[in-house]
């Protein structure tokens, strides 16, 4: 993936280099989906804080992070190469946001999601200031990302306090 991403400006971007970074995002999208399905009926009989996020909005607002992440990476790909360290902050948050899925859904532990959701609060914002150096739009443009990740950190912690 990464010589895909190392492009420079004066390349265009090929179909398949579109698909090198649309495909990851796919399977990571799809995986968190399917760990947090598995425990979803557990998930449900949780007792939650009494302000609550609609059970709706988070599927929504995770498309919408996966589809502004497609965007600025091809959209970032076409004008310069992004940096290894932000390929590896990438790769990263993809396995935090999978894992936390696992770890909390699929095995139900609420210690161990808080701590997982910690990590990858930490770095959501690495990988958002480091997006920032590079490219201030593309920062604003992704600035859903930390700031969900740190609203599902308070939300994963409400949860192991009430549970």
């Amino acid at each position: 993936m990464y010589n895909y991403l190392k492009m420079g400006k004066n390349t265009t971007m090929r179909k398949s280099n579109i698909v090198s970074i649309i495909i990851p995002i796919i399977i990571i999208a799809g995986l968190g989906t399917l760990f947090s399905q598995i425990g979803m009926r557990w998930f449900e009989g949780l007792n939650k804080p009494t302000e609550w996020i609609p059970s709706i909005v988070i599927p929504i607002i995770w498309t919408v992070i996966y589809v502004l992440f497609a965007w600025i990476l091809i959209k970032w790909q076409n004008r310069t190469p992004i940096s290894k360290e932000n390929i590896v902050l990438l790769v990263i948050n993809g396995v935090l946001n999978v894992l936390w899925c696992l770890v909390f859904f699929t095995l139900q532990q609420l210690f161990l999601g808080n701590v997982v959701i910690i990590i990858n609060a930490l770095f959501a914002l690495r990988l958002y200031f480091e997006i920032c150096k590079e490219d201030a739009m593309n920062g604003l443009i992704i600035s859903l990302y930390p700031v969900w990740v740190c609203i599902a950190t308070t939300l994963n912690i409400a949860l192991w306090i009430l549970n």
